[in-house]
């Protein structure tokens, strides 16, 4: 469920009043594949309920480019949540969710394994607010970027 960023933070704090859990992720998600439900799969694992922190279209274009996203906004918000993993989905601008995580104070972060904690852009928030870090392995071959490619012939 597509949920406003100025609702979050009291949903969390509810949920966590109730003795639950929450994880959060962020991406972009443009062309959904299986590497990304794997991915949220595992994320989902780690709490009770799952929030997918969702890069808007301004914020796609200003990591990825003006061609990005395929897939506007509220198209992948839908379709992440109609995932059964996906709790909530909320949007944000920024380039990074470090202060929409602030705000939230999850239990657990997911990240690729990409990255490790010396290299995680929003690391500092996670050891402020003692969230637990979590790096998932990739699905080889699997991304957005292969798929954009094997359509145009590349």
């Amino acid at each position: 469920m597509l949920i406003k960023r100025d609702e979050i933070k009291n949903l969390v704090d509810k949920i966590h009043k109730e003795g639950k859990t929450v994880v959060c992720t962020n991406g972009c998600f443009d062309i959904l594949h299986a590497g990304h439900v794997r991915y949220l799969q595992k994320t989902k694992s780690f709490a009770d309920y799952c929030i997918v922190l969702l890069n808007s279209d301004k914020s796609v274009r200003s990591i990825k480019g003006p061609s990005r996203p395929v897939n506007n906004e509220n198209d992948r918000a839908e379709i992440l949540s109609a995932l059964r993993y996906v709790d909530y989905v909320v949007l944000f601008d920024e380039d990074s969710p470090r202060n929409l995580l602030d705000d939230i104070k999850p239990d657990v972060y997911t990240k690729g394994a990409d990255y490790n904690m010396e290299t995680l852009p929003e690391a500092d928030i996670m050891k402020k607010n003692g969230t637990r870090v979590e790096f998932i392995e990739f699905v080889q071959g699997k991304s957005t970027t292969n798929i954009i490619n094997k359509v145009n012939g590349e």
